[in-house]
């Protein structure tokens, strides 16, 4: 077999550009092409500057299906849309990196069913996929810190999350709230209680936990942060169980990933930006439990994770072109 061919559709946008990063670097795949109408003819480095001696493609603003994988970094909405406009050969598989198809009542759609593609706990769906969901940067955080303890029977009590975005999570356009005269040293409250990432967590937790338990309450408080990438999510409730029985569950949880790790020290988020890692660390105090958990929102909550769907897809090692190295500065 040679090399997987892969089309990213919506290639301006900060994720496309950071699937293209891995993926051009990636012993088992080649970028056929990167689709974007409104870049159509200019390079690709004229908009994702840093890849200037690193990919010398030309943005088209024309599809072929002479590929093997399509992954679909358009907005949330415009997913369901391409697939309607353009429709997509059986044989070419589809990652898409929007909300439209990760819940469950919208996971079939056009004859194709989405898997939802948090590869920690969906490993063996995912590896005989035709179709992906990628999970939302949120999502993925808070239920790295919460899976364990939902499969442990452990989530007996109201789960508090409170969780820190940095700017690029809203997008490369500019917007009120993400532009630097605003973001720069301030921080925000935003859909506190609300947020579109809840259904998704809710429906993986539900499947996790212990058939006849139910899911307790979530309050999710999400923050805009002064910083441009990462997610630091701090989550609590009350838990009896002792810290060595809490940490046990969690390394018996993880033992086969990759990416996820169980840190013994606090974490801090600049030891997982520009890499495809979460780390988590467990403290508790009294019979109140603290799980902390820190990914790069643009990797693993979003490009990183989608080559990891790709590469369980296509039979590859997990890991294949993603040992990505972070600088403590």
């Amino acid at each position: 077999m040679g090399k997987i061919k892969i089309g990213i559709i919506g290639g301006a946008g900060y994720t496309a550009g950071e699937a293209i990063r891995i993926l051009v670097n990636h012993p088992e795949a080649e970028i056929a092409y990167v689709h974007s109408t409104s870049n159509a003819g200019n390079p690709v480095c004229s908009v994702h500057r840093d890849l200037v001696g690193d990919c010398d493609l030309t943005f088209t603003d024309r599809l072929s299906w002479d590929i093997d994988a399509a992954i679909l970094c358009v907005g949330h909405g415009a997913a369901r849309r391409f697939l309607t406009e353009n429709p997509v050969p059986e044989h070419v598989r589809i990652i898409d990196l929007s909300h439209d198809f990760r819940l469950r009542d919208n996971s079939v759609f056009g004859g194709r069913e989405f898997v939802y593609g948090l590869t920690e706990m969906n490993a063996g769906k995912i590896a005989s996929a035709r179709n992906i969901a990628n999970p939302g940067c949120f999502a993925t955080c808070i239920q790295l810190a919460l899976l364990p303890l939902a499969g442990a029977g452990l989530l007996k009590n109201d789960i508090t999350v409170n969780a820190v975005t940095g700017s690029t999570g809203a997008g490369q356009k500019p917007t009120p709230t993400t532009h630097f005269s605003w973001r720069a040293n301030n921080h925000s409250v935003y859909k506190e209680f609300a947020h579109q990432h809840l259904g998704e967590i809710g429906e993986s937790l539900a499947a996790a936990v212990p058939a006849g338990l139910p899911v307790p309450p979530l309050a999710f408080v999400p923050a805009r942060g002064d910083f441009a990438r990462g997610i630091h999510a701090s989550v609590t409730m009350r838990c009896p169980a002792p810290q060595e029985e809490v940490e046990a569950v969690f390394q018996d949880y993880y033992h086969d990933s990759p990416f996820t790790f169980l840190s013994a020290e606090p974490i801090d988020l600049k030891q997982v930006v520009n890499t495809n890692k979460c780390l988590l660390h467990i403290k508790k105090h009294g019979d109140m439990l603290l799980v902390t958990s820190v990914i790069d929102n643009l990797l693993k909550g979003a490009s990183g994770q989608a080559v990891e769907n790709l590469n369980l897809m296509f039979g590859l090692e997990r890991s294949a072109g993603l040992r990505l190295k972070a600088s403590a500065f």
